[in-house]
Parts: C-alpha cells; sequence; structure tokens
C-alpha cells in the first residue's frame, strides 16, 4: 500500500504480533524478566494478565521464539472449553491421540509423556492465551494437572495470559488452592508519554529501507492521549496516519495532521468518539446529581431502589459494550475498504503514468540511435574518383570496396570501333 512511498519493508504497525517489533519498554521488560524467572524456577503457574491490545501475545511470542530445544510447548488459544475438551485439546497439541479414551486413560497417557520427557532431560511447558475464557472447573482442571509431579519438581509448567477478569477469577473462593501455587504474576500497564513515542519511531526504524521516518514528540502525544497508552490503538492511529499522509502524498506528520486523522477515525466509527468533560457537562451531571438525590430522599422507603455495585454495572454493561465493540469493528472494515479503493485506483494510475513514460524512453532511444546512423554515414569519405592509368586504362577506386571482379577498362580507340562494326565481333 504505502510501504513504497515512504521507502517501508512493510507495514510497520500491523496488528498481528510479531515478534520483531516488541518494543523493549520497561514494562513489557520486566515482564519478560519475570516469564524467564517463572520458567527457570520450574514453577508451577506464571499468570500475565494485561488491558486488551497491551502486547501480551507478542511479548509471548518473544518468549517462546527465544527458547532452547530442549523444551517441549503446547499452545492454547482457542479456550472456551469445559474440562474434558481442554484435558483433549492439551493432549492433542502434545502429539498424543486422545481419541475413543475416557479420562483416565488420557491422564495416564499424558502422565507417561511427561514423565517421559523429564527422563529425555526436557521441560514441558504448556501456554495458555486468551486464560479468561476459562471457566471455574476448567481452571480447577488445570489445578490437578499441576500435581503432575517429581519429588523436587514439577512435571508441567503452565503459563496463563489473558485480560483483567482474568484475575477476578482467580480471586473466586473455589479457586483457593489454585491461588496458592500461582509462583509468578505480573500485570501489564500501559505505556506512558515518553514510551509511547519511543514505541512508535522504533517500528518505523525497524521497517525502514532508507533514512526512517520519524513522529515529532508533539505528534506522539495527541496518539498517547487518545490512545491511553495501549500499543494496538497505538497501531491503528499510526496506521491511518501513513495511509492519510500516502493519500496526500505528506512525510511530516505534525500535530494538525493527527488531528485530521483522529478526526476521521472518530467519524468512520474506528474509534469511539473522544468524551471531553467540559464545564457545562460537570455543571449538568452536578445538578443531574443533586436532583436523583433529593427525588431519592423523597420516595417513601418501600419503593427505593437499592444502590448497584460497580461490578454489577459493568456486568449489565457488557453486552452494550460488546455491540459497540462490534459496531466499530464494522465501521472500521468499511473505512478499510474504501481507503483500500482509492488507494488502488491511484495506483493503477501511477502505473499508466509509467507505461507511458516508459514508451517515451523508447522512443526517444530509437530517434538518438538514428541521429547517430545519420552522423556516421555523414563522416564516412566519399567515393574516390575513377583516375587512368598506363596503356589507356582507367581504375575505379570505391571507399572501402574490396577487390572486384573487372577491375579495369580497356578505353576503345576509333579504328577497334569500326572493325568491330566491320567485322561483327563484339569488344572485348
Amino acid at each position: 500500500m504505502y510501504e513504497r512511498f515512504y521507502q517501508l519493508r512493510e507495514r510497520p504497525f500491523a496488528l498481528s504480533p510479531d515478534p520483531e517489533y516488541l518494543y523493549p519498554s520497561r514494562v513489557h521488560q520486566e515482564a519478560l524478566d519475570y516469564l524467564r524467572y517463572g520458567l527457570e524456577s520450574q514453577a508451577g503457574f506464571i499468570v500475565i494478565t494485561g488491558e486488551i491490545g497491551s502486547g501480551k501475545t507478542t511479548l509471548l511470542q518473544s518468549l517462546l521464539r527465544n527458547l532452547d530445544s530442549q523444551t517441549s510447548v503446547g499452545r492454547i488459544v482457542n479456550t472456551m472449553l469445559e474440562p474434558r475438551e481442554l484435558l483433549e485439546t492439551i493432549m492433542i497439541d502434545f502429539g498424543l491421540d486422545p481419541a475413543g479414551k475416557s479420562k483416565p486413560l488420557m491422564l495416564r497417557d499424558l502422565s507417561q509423556y511427561l514423565v517421559d520427557q523429564r527422563l529425555a532431560g526436557r521441560l514441558v511447558l504448556l501456554v495458555i492465551d486468551e486464560a479468561q475464557n476459562l471457566g471455574l472447573p476448567s481452571l480447577e482442571e488445570l489445578r490437578m494437572l499441576s500435581n503432575l509431579e517429581t519429588e523436587k519438581s514439577k512435571l508441567l509448567q503452565i503459563v496463563m495470559v489473558g485480560q483483567p477478569n482474568l484475575r477476578d477469577k482467580l480471586a473466586a473462593p473455589e479457586l483457593e488452592q489454585l491461588r496458592q501455587r500461582i509462583t509468578v504474576s505480573y500485570h501489564l500497564p500501559p505505556l506512558d508519554a515518553e514510551e509511547t513515542c519511543n514505541y512508535i519511531n522504533h517500528r518505523l526504524r525497524r521497517a525502514a529501507l532508507a533514512t526512517p521516518l520519524e513522529f515529532p514528540r508533539e505528534a506522539t502525544d495527541l496518539i498517547h492521549a487518545r490512545s491511553r497508552g495501549v500499543p494496538r490503538i497505538i497501531n491503528v492511529i499510526c496506521d491511518a496516519t501513513l495511509v492519510f499522509g500516502y493519500a496526500e502524498e505528506r512525510s511530516v506528520f505534525d500535530a494538525a495532521m493527527l488531528s485530521e486523522v483522529l478526526t476521521e477515525l472518530e467519524v468512520t466509527g474506528v474509534l469511539p468518539a473522544e468524551v471531553k468533560d467540559t464545564k457545562e457537562a460537570k455543571d449538568t451531571k452536578d445538578t443531574k446529581d443533586t436532583k436523583d438525590t433529593k427525588d431519592t430522599k423523597d420516595r417513601p422507603a418501600a419503593v427505593a431502589m437499592p444502590a448497584i455495585s460497580a461490578t454489577a454495572a459493568a456486568v449489565a454493561a457488557a453486552p452494550a459494550l460488546a455491540a459497540a465493540e462490534s459496531a466499530a469493528r464494522a465501521a472500521s472494515a468499511a473505512y478499510t475498504t474504501a481507503a483500500v479503493a482509492a488507494i488502488e485506483q491511484r495506483e493503477r494510475a501511477l502505473r499508466q503514468r509509467e507505461i507511458e513514460l516508459a514508451e517515451q524512453r523508447r522512443v526517444l532511444a530509437e530517434e538518438y540511435r538514428l541521429l547517430r546512423q545519420q552522423h556516421a554515414a555523414q563522416a564516412a569519405p566519399a567515393a574516390e574518383p575513377v583516375t587512368a592509368g598506363s596503356h589507356g586504362h582507367v581504375r575505379l577506386h570505391v571507399a572501402g570496396a574490396g577487390p572486384t571482379r573487372f577491375d579495369t577498362v580497356r578505353v576503345e580507340s576509333f579504328w577497334d570501333r569500326v572493325k568491330r562494326i566491320m567485322l561483327g565481333v563484339s569488344a572485348s
């Protein structure tokens, strides 16, 4: 799309979790250190949480890439599973066949596999992404699997990565035993303004083929304020900025340009509209709260509504948030489709222009070749004149010509001509 215009080898702000673009911010470096410590100490459970789009999966990919060959890794990304389905998925990921087996037989085969791996000097790591989707029974099933251990260490290490509500699930009274087995736990906070600036320009440097692009601090501050330091939202804004700059043939990303991009993203629904806490809105809210308090006091006790807790309100708002996210995703797809169509039309025009320029270059080259030939012909020496030799012979000299079959011509005298006519002989 815009890679050729900006001299990039690929899109630097793609949403796929590419460990090559992991920016070693303070928080991500700390999370990696916690993960490495948990693996080296052979901890039973390691828990990493973070907001949506905070870079958990990219962090995980970077960790797995750097593991040595003495570690067998099983990874589960689809976690909408019941306990038995979870056990079957674990076996399949480790190369075992659970087909037609009862749960005791599956546990026996899995235990034998773990023992064989330990005897071979290998560690076994189970990574569960999106672990917040696991139900309490499935989490309890994982705790039971962690009982597979030797006298000194666990046979199976488990890393659970998920959103912040995973911590809420683990805090349930039913999971007290699992909670006590968590050795390492870390929560990824969002990036601050300085880290956001470094994160953006780090990705641009990684993708550059020539002199890398750079977002000035005033632009990255706007991006940080709008994204709240969440890497995925930062990527969405920066990718849209590069598309916008390519369409406008601009390579300077100042604050004015970022404001246009953010406005466009809000209009198309890719980003929700920013809520500004103005003085009028605050006064209106205070007036409304005062009125509601007065109405509640005046209302009889029999019909007074109990206060809703923050957790209940969040649960009640979950369907609306899901619908809003779905609408934003649809609007993002529509915006992307329109932008791609416009850019493809622009690139078709550029390709046509390139074809026309190539044809013009060909015609100019042909004309130049003809001119050179004409110049060479004019510079060649003219044919030498005919000169008379001895005994009445003449010789014709032609420049560049080799020997000919008849290189001399006899001059016919008057008496020779009379004799030829009278006797009827031809001239020799």
